[in-house]
């Protein structure tokens, strides 16, 4: 694998936990949303990455060489969580029903922001080997003067 293949791979791990970090952000920042343009409540939303090649033709001439495929990682799929709606008697509330109870997203603060340090922990990873790649690069420089 070459300097710039590994590269590409922890910047589509970067893309990916980035894209996973601002849907947690969503969700905690719409824990209360009882009307959104869509109509109803808020719905939790959750990410799904899946392996992408990583299109280099020097990865290509190594994967054949090696016979193994370099793999990066994207977003595959941004899916609507289909928990059942908190129902909290609010019989004040504008958005409350004919008895009185308000449907509020069934977002668990306590489980995203486990999902949060999980993701920013991914992407910390990420950035400590892209970082560690860009070293290795301008050891291989040094060495080449």
């Amino acid at each position: 694998m070459d300097f710039m293949t590994a590269l590409d791979i922890g910047a589509s791990a970067l893309s990916a936990e980035r894209t996973h970090l601002n849907i947690i952000s969503m969700n905690l920042a719409n824990v209360k949303t009882t009307r959104t343009p869509e109509g109803g409540p808020y719905r939790r939303k959750s990410v799904t990455f899946a392996a992408t090649g990583v299109d280099s033709p020097f990865s290509k001439t190594m994967q054949s060489a090696l016979g193994k495929e370099l793999r990066g990682v994207r977003v595959e799929n941004i899916a609507i969580d289909k928990r059942p709606l908190k129902m909290v008697y609010e019989p004040g509330h504008p958005d409350a029903n004919e008895e009185g109870y308000v449907a509020y997203p069934d977002i668990n603060v306590v489980e995203e922001m486990a999902n949060m340090m999980t993701a920013q922990r991914g992407y910390e990873a990420n950035v400590t080997s892209i970082d560690t790649i860009k070293a290795m690069y301008a050891k291989a420089l040094e060495i080449g003067r």
